[in-house]
């Protein structure tokens, strides 16, 4: 319904108490009881005004409603290990995801809050919060718990990303929800979303240790320069998922991130 095509379609009647004259457009008339009122001689003028004014209401009512539903930033988290020995380590591909993204994006993240390396900024319009725990793998939750608290940020918009020994190496897995697989990252993000797993999170394949080696110990490695050549080609398109996750959504980025193809099934 036009607000105001009807409301200036209203034109309010004569009565014996109104008294019009030609200028000006509005006059104060009194009578013999003191009696005062505003008279208008061309209603439309006056209908006219009302609806501007009604106009402009419902604009700032929408305005309002638009930016409510922006209020809440994306967070994005990586998973990793503080410290020079674990730097470029097979565990720490979560830290190197989120610096990716910070690159590409312009976002500084020399800032340390919530117990994180921490930044802000956009990605397009959409304002983003990422973060590094600095609370050591294990007690990852603590950081991000209290971020998504302080800003209330829905769990829709959590986006963790960490490593996965299921996952063949380099390859990405972008889901909606799930269970910690083991990873005692997430078991602790999960702990301190109290037991909810209903928050987006891209899942980064570094492969199985070979032989019997133990997975503890092969986390902790090094990449190889192939492997890094193949983990950076990753990142890559890591960052374009988590732009066209913002800006298109989860099942577009769904899409583009289960269907990409590493540099070794390319080559």
């Amino acid at each position: 319904m036009n607000v105001g095509a009807s409301l200036s379609s209203i034109r309010f009647p004569n009565c014996f108490r109104c008294f019009c004259f030609p200028k000006p457009l509005i006059s104060l008339v009194s009578s013999s009881s003191s009696m005062s009122q505003f008279c208008v001689n061309n209603s439309s003028v006056t209908t006219a005004s009302v609806a501007t004014d009604a106009s402009s209401a419902t604009d700032a009512v929408a305005m309002e409603s638009v930016k409510s539903k922006q209020q809440h930033p994306w967070l994005i988290v990586g998973l990793g290990n503080p410290g020079k020995k674990y730097v470029g380590t097979r565990h720490n591909v979560g830290f190197e995801m989120v610096d990716a993204i910070a690159e590409a994006e312009g976002i500084s993240m020399s800032s340390v809050s919530f117990k994180a390396l921490f930044g802000k900024g956009l990605i397009g319009e959409v304002p983003v919060l990422l973060a590094k725990p600095q609370t050591f793998m294990n007690a990852s939750g603590e950081s991000v718990g209290a971020i998504a608290s302080y800003y209330k940020i829905p769990l829709k918009q959590v986006l963790v990303i960490f490593d996965d020994l299921d996952l063949p190496f380099a390859k990405l897995r972008l889901l909606p929800k799930g269970g910690h697989g083991g990873h005692n990252g997430m078991r602790s993000v999960i702990k301190y979303f109290k037991g909810s797993l209903d928050f987006p999170r891209l899942r980064i394949g570094i492969g199985r240790p070979p032989g019997k080696m133990d997975p503890i110990n092969f986390v902790i490695r090094p990449f190889t320069k192939q492997e890094r050549e193949e983990l950076n080609f990753t990142f890559q398109h890591g960052v374009e998922a988590v732009r066209i996750l913002l800006l298109e959504g989860f099942n577009k980025s769904a899409t583009f991130v289960n269907s990409a193809k590493t540099l070794e099934q390319i080559g």
